[in-house]
């Protein structure tokens, strides 16, 4: 089974990106985050042609995310992070899928910091490292996917020493997302590939694709029911540098 994840920044004005992506790579699972449209405005039918099912929680503007699934029935399990009743924000949805429970989440950005969005941030890592510790008591192989907003290592970034204030690089963020991948799971792609430069997402100013300045902050992290069965992962990078495409790249793994 291949499982995808993909902020694609913008679902309907990225729609020919993410239809062709879709129909040159055909994966049998897709996370996509930043829909930025509200629940109604989901391009269901596109979605559906292009032989996919999908369940979405859309919102105004920003935020939303969705799993699409080809083959499979996606039996939805929750939409929205437990918690905190009063965090509306559309960031996460759960589902399983071929006996596998898949979490899709587009983690807050936390800029600028010091400030409040940066304690959102951090109050929002907390609750997911809360809900995680329970996925994996489940008797199911979990995989947690999506844009984590983290950049885990210096060897994540280009130029490290350029976003050591940054929200994606904070020594507190970074140290919430190991006290995550510490409780049980694998970093998939550091996994396969522990010591390459692998990167997700490439700003859209200074040229940043073009010289390879970029950030790996989207991650699949595996419970151990299914670390063993990884075979295979990467980055769609020439994604990126099609017109009009978002500024991440689409991440996949394969597994068995």
């Amino acid at each position: 089974m291949k499982i995808a994840t993909y902020n694609v920044n913008g679902i309907n004005g990225r729609l020919p990106v993410f239809l062709r992506w879709l129909a040159e790579t055909q994966p049998d699972v897709v996370c996509i985050q930043e829909l930025k449209a509200p629940q109604e405005k989901f391009p269901e039918q596109a979605i559906l042609d292009a032989g996919y099912q999908a369940i979405w929680q859309g919102q105004k503007s920003w935020n939303g995310v969705a799993i699409l699934a080809r083959g499979y029935e996606i039996k939805e399990l929750r939409r929205g992070l437990p918690g905190d009743d009063e965090d509306l924000h559309s960031r996460y949805i759960e589902a399983l899928i071929n006996d596998v429970v898949i979490g899709c989440l587009y983690l807050p950005n936390g800029n600028p910091t010091p400030g409040p969005k940066l304690d959102y941030k951090m109050a929002w890592m907390a609750r997911l490292t809360d809900h995680a510790a329970k996925l994996l008591e489940y008797d199911l192989p979990v995989v947690l996917a999506g844009d984590f907003n983290v950049i885990p290592t210096e060897n994540d970034v280009y130029k490290p020493e350029r976003w050591v204030n940054d929200a994606l690089f904070r020594p507190e963020v970074r140290d919430a997302f190991k006290k995550l991948v510490d409780q049980g799971w694998t970093d998939a792609l550091r996994k396969l590939y522990p010591t390459e430069t692998i990167y997700t997402f490439w700003d859209y100013f200074r040229n940043a694709y073009g010289r390879d300045a970029g950030l790996r902050i989207d991650h699949f992290l595996l419970s151990p029911k299914l670390e063993g069965r990884l075979l295979n992962a990467g980055v769609d990078k020439n994604v990126r540098g099609w017109e009009k495409s978002s500024d991440h790249a689409p991440v996949w793994i394969e597994v068995k």
